[in-house]
């Protein structure tokens, strides 16, 4: 993509909205509200008049001449035979330097009460993709200043990895811990189905001050109708593409993908679209890489989007529908363990169970070696803790294992860390190399 091509994506801020004809609302189903008389594509927005006055809706589909509406708010004050009128070329959200600092909603307002955010330029929800063979590779690391990512699941720039975790087992302390530690000039973090408390906790304690200074935070909490809740997910990746076109490396924070997929189940199945594995229907499994692979590297003249996305695993099951289609997509997966997090292990990340695919492209020989040596160390010990712990397994009788378990104890002091600690990448393999004695 040229200069002239990628700065085109953009439009200035004033483009006028264009409305047409209008046509009537006929019925509600649900969350879906159903027009007739008006002609509009799918995708596109509608006025619906209500008691409060107008109402946001998103053209999701339809049925001969009927339009199937998703509302942004919640349904207050609609009635029968309302007028609905389709709006063209809308403006699309904001971009700019001027988001930094700023909570913005799916669609791009303003929630922290600082004003309107005035920019030059708007973009779309959607994009168009990136020619896979105009990517650059991943060839260097990213510092996300944590010891067990950097020495042992070294991300690279322009990687997308998941974060698969059940609830409260850290999974918004991790990625808070990723916004102070990273060495990412940008970061962008979406917050998507999450209570609202989790909102401004996460603003105020766990990204902080310091965090937010580089950072859009955009948030559509659970209470948001799913068309919210997708749109969050689709500005944040806007957003991260306009600063990675501005040749920044950028860190996309995403809590969390499980939620984007049940607000496109939730739209789907109110369409009428049948459910297909586990009630979620075939439009889910595509909206998930298409979403994906929005994130990754620019061109030569562009930055890069390094993406975690959080995934949810419902009783710690990886073998969710959404889970085992999220590992299919992603460049690698770090699992979070309810059995550390519960012996007060932090950040309770399970490194047997979790691999970054892109890591023996980016570290050194003796970097990946030394990785190698800890899964072997951790193994060991796992398989046969039980026989240490009744006593079965006598010291002295197998070198390998009494090794490992000596090592053990320097592992775990590696492997935790405190929530408002980051430390570099380099620092993190010295302490690597220093602990596994070099």
């Amino acid at each position: 993509m040229t200069l002239a091509e990628r700065l085109g994506r953009y439009q200035t801020a004033n483009t006028a909205c264009k409305p047409v004809a209008s046509g009537r609302l006929d019925r509600v189903v649900g969350l879906t509200l159903e027009a007739i008389g008006c002609r509009a594509p799918v995708g596109s927005v509608c006025k619906v008049e209500t008691l409060n006055g107008e109402l946001d809706a998103e053209v999701v589909g339809f049925a001969g001449e009927t339009l199937f509406l998703m509302p942004s708010e919640q349904l207050l004050g609609v009635m029968p035979g309302a007028k609905v009128t389709p709006i063209l070329h809308n403006n699309g959200i904001p971009v700019g330097p001027e988001l930094l600092g700023r909570v913005i909603d799916g669609i791009g307002n303003p929630l922290d009460g600082l004003g309107p955010i005035i920019t030059e330029q708007r973009a779309a929800f959607t994009s168009t993709p990136i020619n896979p063979l105009s990517r650059k590779p991943i060839k260097e690391p990213l510092d996300v200043g944590i010891k067990a990512i950097n020495g042992l699941l070294t991300v690279g720039k322009g990687q997308r990895i998941g974060l698969f975790a059940g609830s409260g087992v850290g999974k918004s302390v991790t990625l808070g811990m990723m916004t102070r530690g990273t060495s990412a000039q940008i970061v962008v973090v979406g917050l998507i189905g999450e209570r609202g408390r989790e909102v401004k906790e996460f603003i105020d304690e766990i990204l902080g001050k310091e965090g937010r200074e580089r950072a859009v935070v955009i948030a559509a909490p659970a209470d948001a109708s799913p068309l919210m809740r997708l749109k969050g997910c689709q500005t944040s990746l806007t957003i991260a593409e306009y600063f990675r076109d501005q040749g920044f490396d950028v860190l996309l924070l995403m809590d969390s993908l499980t939620r984007f997929a049940q607000a496109q189940r939730e739209i789907a199945l109110s369409v009428g679209e049948p459910p297909a594995t586990k009630g979620y229907p075939p439009s889910v499994f595509a909206k998930l890489p298409a979403l994906v692979e929005r994130a990754g590297n620019g061109n030569e003249n562009q930055g890069s989007i390094t993406a975690f996305f959080t995934v949810l695993s419902e009783g710690d099951d990886l073998q969710d529908p959404i889970a085992d289609a999220s590992r299919a997509i992603l460049d690698g997966h770090i699992v979070l363990s309810r059995e550390m997090a519960d012996a007060g292990h932090y950040p309770a990340i399970d490194v047997e169970r979790s691999v970054s695919r892109v890591m023996p492209a980016i570290v050194s020989d003796e970097h990946m070696l030394m990785s190698k040596a800890v899964r072997q160390i951790l193994s060991i010990c796992r398989k046969n803790q039980d026989l240490v712990a009744i006593g079965a397994y006598k010291p002295g009788t197998d070198a390998t294992i009494d090794q490992a378990f000596s090592f053990k104890p320097k592992l775990d002091s590696y492997l935790q860390q405190e929530m408002k600690e980051a430390v570099p990448y380099e620092m993190c393999v010295n302490m690597l190399r220093s602990t596994l004695g070099g």
